[in-house]
């Protein structure tokens, strides 16, 4: 019993670590490009996180099964103290990259974490190394690369229209109703309507009103983060849905406790990651930060549905990088791009080592 606490525990600060970590992916965009600012922008997110979470519980449901380990292994690994030293090596190296500010990949890290804890418990014929490659590591390295290219390519014609798009607004219009004879007014009730931006400023009947764009982007940012919120929840929910079970919590309620454990990371240590992908990386204007949630939102969402684990950070920054090469290579800070790959780099041997340590600790007593 007191194991399978722990496990579900341990389980849960991932799930707090992946969101510090992970919300930026969505949002950093909105903060970016001066549509939102930075806690606006992270409290959005992690409300679309944890929908996505809730989601993932019926949509998602088979990458649950690819990282409980079942897929990587060849043959189940008894006990708690794998999957215990599989989150906790994972999680230290969260840990740390959400303090240093660097964007990195919860996915990667429990995929080190599966590999490491398994070579610490059975020796390097215990995994199935194609079955890694072909559904961590593949799927890992391309999925930067085609959104860096899908933006370059789709933004110089979705940029012209969205350049259209900009000059008008969503407004909140109050219109009032008179009797037959015109003499009184007896109700008043609001009216959306669409129109261009100096229209809707000038006029006194409009009581609120939001760009056309930048509503684009508010959809745009949630669409993305609930696509985040579908694609990771399974990946932590694996690593302890059996002590989950143990404990008398089945199925959608441990769904909800990682999704309500990542939306609450999101809000309380999601704001460094947040400021190095929105302003760290490439400026960008609302059209761009669009864009880029546009495509990261498609990519996530379609790999989510179709079982492939890809990971929001690599996705989200290539994004953010195809705006800075359509600007021009310049237009990039190189320096902080640096930083992040080499923090994608060295994510699967840290959390690897990580994990085959805290495995070896375990096994000892």
């Amino acid at each position: 019993m007191a194991a399978a606490a722990a496990l579900a525990a341990l389980v849960l600060v991932l799930a707090w670590g992946n969101g510090g970590n992970d919300v930026s992916k969505g949002i950093a965009t909105l903060a970016g490009s001066g549509v939102a600012n930075v806690p606006s922008a992270i409290a959005w997110g992690a409300g679309w996180t944890m929908a996505g979470g809730l989601l993932a519980a019926v949509a998602s449901s088979r990458l649950v099964a690819v990282f409980s380990g079942a897929g990587f292994l060849a043959h189940p690994i008894p006990g708690s103290a794998f999957l215990g030293a599989v989150s906790g090596g994972a999680l230290g190296w969260v840990l740390v990259a959400s303090r240093t500010g660097l964007p990195v990949s919860t996915t990667h890290a429990i995929a080190g974490g599966l590999a490491g804890a398994g070579i610490a418990a059975e020796g390097a014929g215990a995994l199935h190394w194609s079955e890694l490659a072909r559904a961590i590591a593949l799927p890992l390295a391309v999925s930067p690369v085609v959104a860096v290219l899908l933006l370059y390519a789709v933004f110089p014609l979705l940029g012209r229209a969205l350049g259209r798009l900009d000059r008008y607004c969503v407004c909140l219009e109050r219109r009032v109703a008179v009797d037959t004879a015109g003499t009184s007014a007896f109700s008043e009730s609001p009216a959306t309507v669409v129109d261009e931006t100096d229209a809707c400023a000038a006029a006194p009947s409009i009581s609120a009103r939001v760009g056309l764009l930048d509503g684009l982007h508010w959809t745009a940012a949630a669409l993305t983060s609930l696509a985040r919120g579908l694609n990771d929840t399974p990946k932590i929910v694996a690593l302890g849905i059996a002590a989950a079970a143990f404990l008398g919590i089945r199925g959608a309620a441990f769904d909800a406790l990682v999704a309500a454990a990542m939306g609450a990371g999101s809000v309380i240590a999601g704001r460094r990651v947040t400021e190095t992908l929105a302003r760290k990386v490439t400026d960008m204007n609302p059209a761009e930060g669009f864009s880029a949630n546009l495509v990261t939102a498609v990519l996530v969402g379609t790999a989510s549905l179709a079982a492939l684990p890809v990971s929001t950070t690599h996705v989200a920054s290539g994004a953010v990088a195809g705006i800075g090469l359509h600007r021009g290579g310049r237009a990039i800070r190189w320096s902080t791009v640096g930083e992040i790959a080499l923090a994608w780099l060295i994510t699967l041997p840290v959390s690897g080592l990580g994990s085959a340590a805290i495995y070896l600790l375990l096994a000892s007593r």
